[in-house]
Formats: C-alpha cells, structure tokens, sequence
C-alpha cells in the first residue's frame, strides 16, 4: 500500500478535531468524477513522442550536446528538417 493510503493511526472522534481545508491541501488533493481518479497536469498529447534507442557517433552527440539542455530537441528538429527536404 503506497504511504499516501495507509490510514491514520488515530481516527478522529470529534469533527471540530478536523484539520483546517487550506489551499495547499486542495490543491494536492486527488480528484474523482464518481469512482474513477482523475488525471492531474498536462492531458496526453495526439501524438506522443516515441522513445527510441540511436546510436550516433561521439563527435555528433558531443556537438548537439555542447549547447547544454535540449540537446535531444535539437536532434529531433534537425532529423525533422531533414525528412522535410529529402520528401518526394
């Protein structure tokens, strides 16, 4: 059982003992529609990306990557602007 579900070890007796509804406490609550969980965050994309294994040579990979984060994007662009040109 995850250590958000396990119960409280001392239920409450009196409902004046309740903790305070803060903002914070909503806003990390989860939320139902019935019996089903809803997702929180970003909804899922039309089209996700796929996660691939490549292998490239180090020169290439070190040249994307000097540029700090992103390095993967950057990748994705260049192969995108690639296929775009060579189309028939």
């Amino acid at each position: 059982m995850k250590k958000s579900n396990v119960p409280s070890a001392t239920p409450w007796s009196d409902p004046d003992d309740a903790p305070e509804i803060t903002d914070v406490w909503v806003a990390e609550a989860d939320l139902y529609d019935g019996e089903k969980r809803l997702r929180r965050g970003r909804p899922p994309k039309v089209q996700p990306k796929e996660q691939v294994t490549l292998r490239l040579d180090a020169d290439v990979l070190a040249a994307f990557k000097k540029d700090g984060e992103g390095w993967q994007t950057r990748i994705n662009a260049a192969l995108r602007g690639y296929v775009q040109e060579h189309r028939s």
